[in-house]
């Protein structure tokens, strides 16, 4: 037996190290999670695709026709643009998160609590921009700038508006997650440097009002 082989054989051998009690639970949760996370993934997907199939026999459907070209009523337009929105807050919100654990646990790893609230609380305003955003932009009329009072079906003007509907929510929470990546190392280095000051020199009631 040669040198190093000796030296690796006392190594494994004089090893007393001894197996996590909780790992078995720990493998068991991680395998949970993921089968959690394929199911919600298949959800979304499912969704997605029940959405755009009622959309479609809802256009196939109720659209009349006017000289073999069809003629849809504003309504559905407005519904369908509708239905689209509430399917990109489902489908984006875990997909950010989903990729945003990462980098909330490097940047709260001095404090993982903290972290998890942030994402949670991060979650709460998503939706509630969301569900701000479809609620202001909804249309129970035709509108003058339509230019279809009188007809009542879809107009090019119409169109246009409910693109730039998709288009504007894109871009607001494009903006404010390119706003929370910058922030969040800020947030993540104050709380760190909260933690390790003396207990003297800390708060004893944060959330006292002054």
């Amino acid at each position: 037996m040669t040198h190093l082989e000796d030296r690796i054989s006392r190594a494994l051998t004089s090893s007393h190290s001894t197996p996590s009690p909780d790992l078995f639970e720990r493998v068991l949760d991680s395998i949970d999670a993921g089968g959690r996370r394929r199911r919600t993934a298949l959800l979304v997907a499912a969704a997605g695709v029940a959405v755009v199939a009622t959309v479609t026999v809802a256009v196939l459907t109720l659209t009349p026709r006017t000289n073999g070209a069809l003629a849809m009523p504003w309504w559905i337009l407005e519904v369908g643009t509708t239905l689209v929105l509430v399917a990109i807050a489902l489908w984006l919100g875990p997909f950010i998160k989903r990729f945003g654990r990462a980098y909330a646990a490097d940047v709260f790893h001095d404090n993982p609590l903290t972290g998890k609230s942030y994402i949670v609380l991060t979650d709460i305003v998503y939706y509630l921009i969301f569900t701000a955003y479809i609620l202001f932009g909804a249309h129970f009329a035709p509108q003058e700038e339509w230019l279809n009072m009188v007809s009542g079906v879809v107009t090019a003007e119409q169109l246009t508006f409910e693109v730039e509907r998709i288009a504007g929510i894109l871009l607001i929470i494009g903006l404010l997650h390119g706003l929370n990546i910058v922030l969040m190392p800020v947030l993540g280095r104050l709380f760190s440097l909260n933690r390790r000051l003396p207990a003297d020199q800390r708060d004893p009631d944060p959330l006292r009002y002054p």
